[in-house]
């Protein structure tokens, strides 16, 4: 998903200049304060949304608290901001967040204009929902011509229909809302013939509908949405905690350490696994990000590897039963490779 930001970006480094343009290290800013401010989505199940019991939960508010613990060794020491597609950057750029972490895709237009992405923990692309019960006989995108078709103010996904519509050369009458919940009501009261979203948004979106058995995700892939964390550009040691959690988490799956057998694999005769987790004299890798040699052991204990973070919330553990696919490690034939932690 996506926005422009030209305009939030002038006015945010405006207040900066107005502030004396002088900030603090992200790290620093955050110990004081005793928590991280994480912002997420409003709610995308799977994601980021309240639970039952009214606690943030998902995939992306996993990664707040796997930050959380690597920091204070707590991963409940995180507060959630939950923003809009149009309202997320501002968010960042003002420093009301510490971290955006809400299903954002790192082009090339954000990567150069005030924010850094750390990795992609998610590959997505994105599709087409029908309801098959009102469109039926439609098996592919290619038979959309016409429809009228919803979709999220601000994002990418506006800019990716239209290419691929044009390049087909087909029409469409786009039916465009603000805030998500907007979407999803027009969608399922049936104001639209399609909704159009990151393929794994279109799953979760598809539990809440009135009729779930009703509604068919097409099979094709219109895009590339190489989702991921976002942070302030100019704070490379914060951009580096970021970063190295993502990748701590995969080479913890690839090593198997998980959340019930982290406190026996400290104990390992492994050097890999050992050094991974702290262990290893003279190691430094952790106080050389900021935080503790055992910032790794802090986060598994509070989340698990990403493999398990992965089922537990999109995963066969979850209501979306997403299939790993290209999420895999790249041990599995998928693409999620952590850069060496040595």
């Amino acid at each position: 998903m996506g926005v422009s930001i030209s305009k939030i970006l002038v006015a945010a480094s405006a207040l900066l200049l107005a502030a004396g343009g002088a900030s603090a290290a992200t790290l620093d800013i955050v110990k004081e304060k005793g928590f991280l401010q994480c912002g997420v989505n409003t709610g995308s199940a799977g994601f980021a949304s309240p639970n039952d019991k009214g606690e943030w939960a998902g995939f992306d508010v996993d990664y707040c608290r796997a930050v959380a613990a690597a920091i204070f060794g707590d991963g409940t020491k995180v507060k959630f901001t939950p923003l809009s597609s149009k309202d997320r950057f501002a968010a960042l750029q003002s420093g009301e967040i510490d971290v955006l972490i809400r299903n954002t895709t790192w082009t090339l237009s954000r990567d150069t204009q005030g924010f850094d992405f750390t990795g992609v923990n998610y590959y997505d692309g994105q599709g087409f929902m029908i309801n098959g019960k009102k469109l039926t006989g439609i098996t592919s995108a290619l038979q959309l011509s016409g429809a009228t078709i919803c979709l999220q103010a601000g994002t990418t996904t506006e800019l990716n229909v239209a290419d691929y519509f044009k390049a087909n050369r087909m029409e469409y009458n786009p039916v465009v809302f603000e805030k998500l919940e907007e979407v999803n009501n027009a969608y399922d009261s049936g104001r639209c013939d399609v909704y159009t979203d990151d393929r794994a948004s279109l799953h979760s979106i598809r539990l809440r509908l009135a009729s779930t058995a009703d509604h068919i995700v097409l099979p094709e892939i219109i895009s590339k949405e190489p989702l991921g964390p976002a942070v302030r550009q100019g704070d490379p040691q914060w951009a580096d905690i970021i970063r190295w959690t993502h990748y701590a988490l995969l080479t913890a799956e690839e090593l198997g350490i998980t959340k019930a057998n982290v406190d026996q694999m400290v104990k390992s005769d492994s050097p890999e696994i050992r050094r991974v987790l702290g262990q290893e004299e003279n190691t430094k890798l952790g106080t050389d990000l900021g935080l503790t040699n055992d910032w790794v052991v802090n986060m598994v204990r509070a989340v698990g590897n990403y493999g398990e973070i992965f089922d537990r919330d999109l995963g066969a553990g979850s209501r979306l039963k997403i299939d790993r696919g290209i999420n895999a490690l790249w041990t599995k034939g998928g693409l999620q490779y952590p850069m060496p932690i040595r």
